[in-house]
């Protein structure tokens, strides 16, 4: 159309920010073939497909049904051997269908009588919090040891990342009680040797003492034997201001300080080199002090509904897989 009204290639190109070379080959096609070539794909000028859609198939297929013999799960090259293909065409089916063969990933279906009912209950704290009151999510992070390197690692340095030895020394373990305020995300932790009642009940009282007296405490907490040891629950009766509530079991992704636990690993723990417990408590309040500076809440998003329908699909996706149903599949699909 700006053709028919006679501007030149050049002007037609920057008005629409295309290439010239571009308005120039549509004209040329538009003056040989006519009006019904701008609606037609045209062929394609690049290198034909070495695989037809039926062998692509084939191989997804293998990937999902199938196990190479004495492994677990299918490589590039194994995969590339077993199809009579290159690795390199192996590899870019499965980018493009976005199999990963190599990963992984753990889960655990909850199988609590009452799994709606404490759903419903913690989820509820998160997306609509009681009044006069502050949600606080409490765990403890056992065992967290003080290893040492056996050799210094080297620093990182352009075209080469850090190093660390591979094998360590064991300079002893604490166990991190911890406290996150999930509205503005402060966390609130102490170290103890060992994890028992006699320590949570510490940890405890130390909450107390930490926010307001006129505010009520909703405790979130996994079901820990230690949560619910009889002195515990006896304590909690002498002081409503904190009130329980337990996620289901099985379910401890459903408690936020779980997510500042990764913080922590991640960022201080996993890295770390401790010569002894007390060097390694030093860094985790170093961490804890650093972060409430300036503490970043977790935003809870999840409905109660949205997690029981992806819940459901899960159970019936279980409940339709018969033991031992797979390895025969695996076996059916390997003799064809």
């Amino acid at each position: 159309m700006m053709a028919a009204d006679g501007q030149r290639d050049m002007d037609i190109a920057e008005a629409l920010q295309i290439n010239s070379k571009t308005v120039s080959l549509w004209r040329k096609r538009f003056l040989s073939e006519g009006v019904q070539c701008l609606w037609e794909v045209a062929p394609g000028r690049g290198r034909k497909a070495t695989h037809s859609p039926e062998k692509i198939s084939e191989l997804i297929q293998s990937t999902l049904q199938s196990r190479p013999a004495g492994a677990t799960h299918w490589s590039c090259r194994s995969m590339a051997k077993a199809q009579g293909v290159s690795k390199a065409t192996v590899s870019r089916i499965w980018i493009a269908h976005q199999l990963k063969p190599h990963r992984n990933r753990g889960f655990k279906l909850s199988r609590d009588p009452r799994f709606l009912e404490k759903l419903t209950d913690v989820v509820g704290l998160y997306l609509d919090p009681p009044t006069k009151a502050l949600v606080v999510c409490v765990d403890e992070k056992s065992q967290i040891q003080a290893l040492d390197r056996t050799q210094p690692g080297l620093p990182m340095k352009k075209g080469r990342c850090g190093t660390m030895t591979h094998d360590y020394k064991r300079n002893g373990t604490t166990t991190l009680f911890a406290a996150l305020e999930v509205a503005e995300g402060k966390v609130i932790g102490q170290c103890y040797a060992r994890h028992r009642h006699q320590e949570f009940l510490k940890f405890l009282k130390h909450l107390d003492k930490e926010f307001p007296a006129e505010l009520e405490l909703h405790l979130v907490m996994d079901n820990y034997g230690t949560h619910k040891h009889p002195k515990v629950q006896n304590w909690l009766k002498r002081n409503p201001r904190f009130v329980p509530h337990f996620v289901p079991t099985s379910s401890s992704w459903l408690n936020l300080v779980e997510r500042w636990f990764g913080e922590l690993t991640g960022k201080r723990l996993r890295r770390g080199v401790f010569v002894s417990v007390d060097d390694l408590r030093k860094a985790i309040e170093e961490f804890l002090a650093v972060w409430n500076t300036d503490p970043k809440p977790f935003l809870w998003t999840a409905t109660v509904d949205s997690i029981v329908e992806k819940l459901s699909r899960c159970q019936q996706t279980l409940e339709g897989i018969k033991p031992g149903c797979t390895s025969a599949r695996m076996r059916k699909t390997k003799g064809k």
